[in-house]
């Protein structure tokens, strides 16, 4: 079976500042992934260039195709993307945000029919959304508005979910709660997930596995405690650290406390 996301050598660069170099990974279906990085690392443009946003040289392969082989509505239904900051102007309700993702189901002038109110709201009821579906979007708070955003990413009924700092700008309840979700996407789904992420501790607790950009270049790929070395973290990120392992679920846990 051919993996979810295969990238070979990708390189990109806006105008003549380089953001990635030469990048290979592949990620299997159903799997984890998290990336790990500075800011302008390039994990943003990583994710852009793997939703078809940003074309890149090199290639990058989605459910075994070319990804610029796709058209917009049929990439639309494989690959679902959550913004770190979705530019939303006007006054819609959670349910309508949610909507909007039935969009490539159906044809620009259509109006949404029972099949694509079924999935928005099971969408809705899967990310404990429904409550406030006649809600407006400026309205909620920010772990609910995270959870609209992913049900109508969900909506799309999408194989790969990419996500770009999932848990910025909230607080750590709010982290945990959207963390929880897509681990329990993931598992009762079989959904891939690749997020770009900031948080060292979340990321290590989370997922399975990590990839760390250094400067647009793989500096790590592998389990949390082969990437989040305390020696690597202060080669990267320039601050030192104190790595702890405990035992969880039969697995050693990491546990990153900053130094001064």
């Amino acid at each position: 079976m051919n993996p979810a996301i295969e990238v070979s050598e990708l390189s990109f660069s806006y105008g003549r500042r380089a953001v990635l170099d030469r990048v290979s990974f592949a990620v299997e279906r159903g799997a984890m992934l998290g990336i790990l990085g500075p800011n302008g690392s390039g994990k943003t443009t990583l994710l852009k260039i793997l939703s078809g946003v940003l074309r890149p040289a090199g290639g990058v392969n989605l459910a075994g195709k070319k990804i610029a082989s796709y058209g917009r509505r049929e990439l639309s239904r494989l690959c679902a993307v959550v913004q770190q900051e979705p530019q939303i102007h006007f006054p819609y309700t959670a349910a309508e945000i949610v909507l909007m993702g039935r969009a490539s189901h159906h044809g620009a002038l259509a109006l949404e029919g029972r099949k694509d109110l079924e999935v928005a709201r099971a969408s809705m009821a899967l990310t404990d959304s429904l409550a406030f579906a006649d809600r407006y979007l400026h309205e909620l708070s920010g772990g609910e508005k995270q959870r609209v955003l992913i049900a109508r990413a969900l909506a799309q009924e999408p194989q790969i979910l990419l996500l770009d700092e999932p848990s910025a700008f909230l607080d750590l309840k709010h982290q945990l709660q959207v963390f929880e979700l897509l681990r329990r996407l993931n598992r009762e789904r079989g959904l891939t997930i690749v997020a770009a992420l900031h948080d060292l501790n979340l990321a290590a607790f989370f997922f399975p596995r990590l990839v760390l950009l250094r400067e647009g270049t793989i500096y790590r790929d592998g389990a949390p405690i082969q990437v989040l070395t305390e020696q690597t973290i202060e080669e990267v990120y320039g601050i030192r650290v104190r790595v702890d392992l405990t035992p969880a679920n039969r697995e050693a846990q990491l546990s990153i406390r900053f130094l001064p």
